[in-house]
């Protein structure tokens, strides 16, 4: 972070995380600082996705040559990163002062310190070759969203079905009420060969398919990056090899044409915003899933699933220069090492919390979480820094998406975490972010979202074409 970009305490401090440095603070105030000089110029930031998909977004910045445009390059930077990871983009368009431009094109190059970004970005996800683009503000294209208005389709015989990475859901569904529902398990993480993949999966379907009189649509979910119904990048597929992911990329094509219906699979998250969507009866619903990892899926004003990314288990959160290290990606401070099992197993040897060895990582977090529920003094500490994360991490979050509702979920929540992570992000919320916690609900799932549940949701993706 460049010493010329001012961090802000937070006036709540984790309390094992002293050195925490929010996002939503550090951007608040560097906005402010531009307009009390009176020199503030228009920045807007676009970024591309398939088909010519486009976000953008709108801020200020200081004019070049200003004393204070140094400034800029750290606050476009970790800018440009959220909307990568929250929207997605093979080309970033930077329309504002020049050197904000020329600082992005280097940072996010083959060679770069964001070479994991320009790589994931460009090739794995959009298949061509990432770019940024300088120009004036007032040269940055419109929007183009390219919402899809899926789910809420209860009519009719349908199959939903969620792979998870040690099984597959699979439900029949008749007029939004599921009538079958099996478990089917399976290791795909390790698998070579597309076709193990293909026959579980047409597998589950198939003894979903036998307990429906007709069958009329198909939907799924997935952890992943899908664009048009093709995962592009998915945990569940790596151990494919790169010359056969093609198999991989058509798979849910050859499944369509096979079944001969309307079929659409759509990341896990977003299948968990709408069914939290669903329940509410409302639009507007970010849903934060706290698991082996961070997930996130969005359900837009309208009522639309987006085509965005929500991978904001990579999106800075902390702009603290010391932040935890993400290992996958290299960066620092980005949600995973914040709203996930990741952060319990970071932060519990502070408070004498040894991890036993050998042991899985969902029998490491029950094991911090025993220390919970026992009402020992440390563990209460590491949920209570999550719930202060979470709390300054959605009025980040609000800058990107217009929200009506949160839903957190995901293992760290079981239990007594969960209420005391929704404390936490509330008392930061109405006394930091008063106007925020003023039109945004938080909550856990009630029970009438567990009831809609992701197979119902998922099975509800695809509009059935009636004559």
């Amino acid at each position: 972070m460049a010493s010329e970009f001012r961090l802000i305490p937070p006036t709540f401090v984790p309390p094992l995380e002293p050195e925490f440095r929010p996002a939503a603070l550090a951007n608040r105030a560097f906005r402010a600082e531009v307009a009390a000089s009176g020199q503030g110029v228009p920045l807007i930031i676009g970024v591309e996705r398939s088909d010519g998909a486009l976000s953008r977004f709108e801020t200020v910045a200081f004019p070049d040559g200003h004393p204070r445009a140094g400034a800029n390059l750290a606050y476009a930077e970790r800018i440009v990163k959220f909307l990568l990871w929250a929207r997605g983009g093979w080309r970033v368009i930077i329309g504002g002062p020049r050197a904000i431009g020329e600082h992005i094109a280097r940072v996010y190059a083959p060679d770069g310190p964001r070479a994991f970004d320009y790589h994931f970005m460009g090739e794995q996800v959009y298949g061509r070759p990432f770019a940024v683009v300088s120009c004036a503000a007032d040269a940055v294209p419109a929007a183009r969203e390219g919402g899809q208005a899926l789910g809420r389709h209860l009519d009719g015989c349908r199959i939903g079905f969620d792979l998870g990475a040690s099984d597959v859901k699979v439900s029949a569904v008749v007029d939004g009420q599921a009538i079958f529902s099996e478990e089917i398990v399976w290791e795909p993480t390790g698998q070579t060969d597309p076709s193990y993949h293909y026959a579980t999966i047409m597998a589950a379907l198939r003894l979903a398919r036998a307990r429906l009189p007709r069958l009329d649509a198909i939907g799924g979910s997935s952890a992943g990056v899908f664009v048009d119904n093709r995962p592009m990048v998915a945990s569940l597929f790596r151990g494919i090899p790169a010359d056969r992911y093609g198999e991989i990329r058509d798979l849910f094509l050859r499944i369509r044409a096979e079944f001969g219906v309307p079929l659409e699979v759509v990341n896990d998250g977003d299948v968990t915003a709408l069914a939290g969507a669903m329940s509410l009866e409302d639009t507007g619903v970010l849903g934060i899933a706290l698991g082996s990892s961070e997930a996130g899926g969005y359900v837009d004003l309208h009522g639309a699933i987006t085509g965005w990314l929500n991978e904001l288990a990579f999106a800075p959160v902390d702009y603290n220069p010391a932040a935890a290290v993400d290992e996958w990606s290299g960066d620092t401070g980005v949600g995973s090492q914040y709203f996930s099992q990741q952060c319990v197993f970071r932060l519990a040897p502070a408070v004498g919390i040894t991890l036993p060895a050998d042991a899985t990582k969902a029998e490491k977090l029950k094991h911090v979480q025993g220390y919970l529920e026992a009402g020992h003094a440390g563990a209460i500490q590491i949920w209570q820094s999550i719930g202060v994360y979470l709390g300054y991490t959605l009025a980040h979050y609000a800058e990107f998406y217009d929200l009506k509702h949160v839903l957190i979920l995901g293992r760290v929540t079981s239990g007594r975490g969960g209420s005391l992570i929704l404390d936490g992000a509330k008392a930061v919320l109405a006394a930091e972010f008063p106007e925020l916690a003023a039109r945004v609900n938080i909550q856990l799932p009630d029970e009438k979202s567990r009831r809609v549940g992701q197979s119902i949701a998922a099975a509800s993706l695809p509009a059935v074409a009636r004559s």
